[in-house]
């Protein structure tokens, strides 16, 4: 009896040395060599959205589940496939280990991604309190995706304070040329929703100085242009727009491949403004 005692020791003994030199062998890979291991040669060879590039996040995590990236960089595929939910509850992970390099990233995809404009909101200004007031994200400013929210909200008002605060704020910095096209297309909106078309115009204007086939700002310019009365222009223009929307000119961000955004113009748009002018 005391020998057998003795020999499930032993075995309890070589079994729990086997999971410490497990741990070990885990741990003792740096952030350079998992990354490596499981994105560089795993993950990136992949598809996103096959069930093998969620396995290699996975063992990353794994491996150590403290790098926010690894968090984010499992939830991107999520994004790109509308499955928002599963993918805001991963991003979160990270956001709560690294909010001052992913609160903006999740304000952006809660606003063109998800279209949940008053969560996305809170976020950006959450994030202007980490990050800065004039902070960028995506390529546009904060205060360029807060005017978005409102106009999404219908609070025009609000959206025109912020698209004109972004457009102001590049203007200061550097110089007309760096005003993006899509803040100048979402103020003359803005300003179109709040019945100033002679303002509209101004920004439409603008946004085809520098982007000449924008179908969409063609679009909207002629809705304006239609409300105030000048009709064969409008109609004009509105061919214009039709012909440049066939080929191709329409919003050009690199996620509008995914998700359209707002305001984004469709042909039945342009059907039913030609039959109704208005």
């Amino acid at each position: 009896m005391r020998y057998y005692f003795y020999l499930i020791f032993i075995l309890m003994s070589c079994s729990t040395s086997g999971q410490e030199t497990n741990k070990i062998s885990e741990s003792s890979l740096t952030d350079d060599e998992i990354t490596k291991r499981y994105l560089e040669k795993g993950a990136w060879t992949l598809r996103y959205f096959s069930p093998e590039y969620q396995s290699y996040l996975d063992s990353a995590i794994h491996e150590n589940p403290n790098i926010a990236y690894y968090y984010q960089q499992k939830a991107m595929p999520y994004f790109k496939l509308g499955k928002y939910e599963v993918g805001l509850k991963i991003l979160e992970k990270a956001v709560e280990l690294d909010p001052k390099s992913y609160i903006d990233y999740k304000a952006f995809i809660q606003c063109i991604f998800q279209k949940n404009y008053q969560n996305a909101l809170e976020s950006f200004i959450t994030a202007k309190k980490i990050k800065g007031v004039n902070g960028y994200v995506m390529d546009h400013s904060y205060d360029f995706y807060i005017g978005l929210c409102y106009l999404q909200l219908n609070e025009f008002e609000k959206a025109v304070k912020y698209f004109e605060a972004s457009i102001s704020e590049m203007l200061k910095s550097n110089s007309e040329s760096w005003v993006h096209h899509l803040d100048l297309l979402y103020a003359g909106i803005a300003f179109q929703e709040l019945n100033n078309h002679e303002m509209a115009i101004k920004y439409f204007d603008r946004a085809l100085k520098k982007y000449p086939n924008f179908s969409d700002v063609k679009y909207y310019k002629s809705i304006s242009l239609f409300r105030l009365g000048l009709l064969e222009v409008a109609d004009e223009l509105l061919n214009s727009c039709e012909l440049d929307f066939k080929r191709g000119f329409t919003i050009n961000e690199d996620n509008a491949i995914y998700e359209k955004y707002p305001y984004q113009i469709k042909q039945f748009y342009i059907d039913m403004l030609r039959l109704t002018k208005r």
